[in-house]
């Protein structure tokens, strides 16, 4: 596509260039390719950097733009004009909307009630908040006086607000008094009152908090690794890790992602369903620097129809839908079209993320939105704050693979040797530091949490946790996660390879696989969640059988196939295989409270004590 400002960024260092050229470039020269995205993006640095990049003996030694000093919200608040800045729906449909100059004076009035409760740079300051402009403009004013924002989504409960907050120690809470999903009104005082730490609540005390007369806003100045984010792990090995991401290393790679790989400008409208408490809302959130129009939904996806969010999207023209690969398997599995009830010529680009994106998938989204769409499955984590592999405006898509792999982002596949390989499955590695980098864990002395988290496995080099391949044209499949690989007779099967088959199967729902110790080896176990009012029977056992072994290999089909009610997830909706193992193996699930329905795992349990007893 001529017309994407990637091309102009390539104008920009050479003409010539094709999107692989810019990547080599990128990676061999970081420090060109980093100032060149400042310039571009327009990043504002009050006081200029002495250093591009600054290394060290470890990667996580390395400092990005040394010297320099800048503010993260002013970046976000820049426009300060009359064009929509947000636009947001509950479960009842009732809308709001916020111009960027409305954004802005909301903003400076918290910054203001923040820095009269005490709040300073450095401070942590919480949220407890749905996905509503209330926590965007919470974060916005706590980011502009320097102090650090860390947020939790309401349904993540008492324990795991507990788990996260109880690290950090923040001064202040801004939370809600009640969320609703799926038509239920759900109390979060009893959770938040537990803390003992002082609340602002939304909508009961929130105007106090911004009645004051400020008109506009201080922005302070800060390092370019000040602290502007605590995110966490999903938190299943153990206590979340409480990770501390820099102001200037975020927003470079977000504007870098947003204006580069997803070409967005103050024409679009972004529409990302996620919640507060995953890292997506804060990738979205960075869409204000575009000057985009940001949509915000609270609420169940699918709740009361499938037509839920397509409503939104077609009522707001929206040129850029991000969402979960699971919500698109619900939409196909609903045999849901959206194209035979909306005319979606605004749509221009379906991001997908949570989990690997399947090659069916891309086929039900050319069929049910366009054929001409841009499917970009996008891949990264909570870690590192954005992505390492994602989509491109000017690269064809090839469906079940992530278009390439993000610029400056030296990411390489390593066998178990730890030698680099194309074309062959392996750890997901980075080699060389990039800014979006944690700049430490919190409470973590000497970054020893830190150095285990990444760099056990191969010395010196980021190892992310993905098993994947590097694919000849230079995009990227991931096969799940490394830790849940699956080895019968030694052959490493990665869990996505058996669930890309699996989901094919109209019957079946969605479903988990995990190795056992049986007979001196390993054997695959697969459960699966069937659609209401089937019963798993062996004649759909062969059928999946028969799937997987046409799509894969005789080797993934499973040993045994088993039909749950339900399946183990995270409170961040990700679905937790290491606790299936566990229980399986008789082993004490490492952190019960990082679960959202810890309940199901006795359905696994019972039947891991009948099948040691056959």
């Amino acid at each position: 596509m001529k017309s994407a400002q990637i091309t102009d960024f390539i104008n920009l260092v050479n003409k010539n260039y094709n999107y692989f050229d810019l990547y080599q470039w990128s990676i061999e020269h970081p420090e060109n390719f980093w100032q060149k995205l400042t310039e571009f993006c327009h990043v504002k640095f009050s006081k200029p950097y002495q250093k591009i990049l600054q290394t060290g003996d470890r990667m996580i030694d390395a400092r990005w733009f040394v010297g320099a000093e800048l503010n993260f919200a002013e970046h976000l608040l820049r426009h300060k004009n009359n064009h929509r800045a947000i636009v947001s729906y509950d479960e009842n449909g009732k809308r709001g909307e916020y111009t960027y100059l409305e954004l802005y004076q909301q903003v400076a009035q918290c910054a203001e009630g923040l820095k009269q409760l005490g709040i300073k740079p450095g401070d942590v300051v919480a949220g407890i908040m749905p996905n509503i402009p209330e926590t965007i403009i919470a974060m916005l004013a706590t980011t502009s006086i320097g102090a650090i924002w860390t947020a939790c989504s309401p349904d993540f409960g008492a324990n795991g607000i507990r788990d996260r907050f109880s690290q950090v120690s923040p001064k202040i809470i801004i939370a809600v008094e009640s969320y609703v999903f799926k038509g239920k009104t759900i109390s979060c005082v009893d959770s938040v009152k537990a803390l003992g730490i002082h609340t602002i609540w939304v909508p009961k005390t929130w105007d106090t908090l911004l009645d004051n007369a400020a008109r506009d806003i201080n922005f302070v100045q800060l390092p370019f690794d000040h602290p502007v984010y605590i995110l966490y792990s999903s938190g299943t090995t153990g206590a979340p890790k409480c990770i501390v991401h820099g102001a200037g290393g975020t927003l470079l790679q977000h504007l870098k992602e947003l204006v580069l790989h997803t070409d967005l400008r103050d024409t679009d409208t972004l529409f990302y369903y996620t919640t507060c408490g995953w890292m997506m809302w804060h990738w979205m959130t960075s869409g204000l620097a575009t000057g985009a129009t940001l949509l915000l939904y609270e609420g169940a996806p699918l709740y009361p129809l499938p037509s839920r969010l397509w409503d939104i999207i077609f009522n707001e023209n929206v040129s850029v839908f991000g969402t979960s690969a699971k919500y698109i398997s619900a939409l196909d599995k609903a045999e849901f079209y959206p194209n035979q009830h909306y005319d979606l010529t605004r749509l221009r680009l379906i991001l997908s993320t949570g989990s690997p994106l399947l090659a069916q998938e891309y086929d039900y989204l050319y069929r049910a939105i366009k054929k001409d769409l841009q499917i970009s499955s996008i891949s990264g984590g909570t870690d590192i704050i954005s992505c390492f592999a994602l989509g491109c405006p000017i690269l064809p898509v090839y469906p079940g693979e992530l278009q390439c792999i993000g610029l400056g982002m030296n990411v390489k596949i390593f066998n178990e040797q730890g030698q680099s390989v194309v074309d062959e499955k392996g750890e997901l590695v980075c080699t060389a530091p990039f800014p979006s980098m944690p700049i430490y864990f919190w409470n973590d002395p000497d970054n020893v949490r830190y150095l285990h988290s990444y760099f056990d496995k191969f010395p010196g080099v980021w190892a992310h946790g993905d098993f994947a391949k590097i694919t000849l044209q230079g995009g990227l499949i991931i096969y799940g996660r490394s830790d849940a690989v699956l080895k019968p007779a030694g052959v490493r099967i990665g869990t996505a390879e058996i669930y890309r088959p699996t989901e094919k199967i109209p019957e079946v729902l969605e479903c988990l696989a995990i190795g056992q110790p049986w007979q001196d080896d390993i054997r695959i176990i697969l459960f699966v969640v069937l659609r209401d009012g089937i019963i798993l029977d062996d004649v759909l056992r062969q059928k999946i059988g028969e799937q997987i072994r046409h799509d894969a290999s005789p080797r993934h089909v499973p040993s045994q196939i088993v039909q749950v009610n339900d399946l183990p997830r995270t409170i961040n909706n990700k679905l937790s295989e290491l606790a299936v193992k566990q229980v399986v193996m008789g082993e004490k699930v490492e952190n019960i409270t990082a679960l959202a329905n810890p309940e199901c795992l006795e359905e696994f349990a019972r039947w891991a004590e009948r099948s040691r007893s056959t």
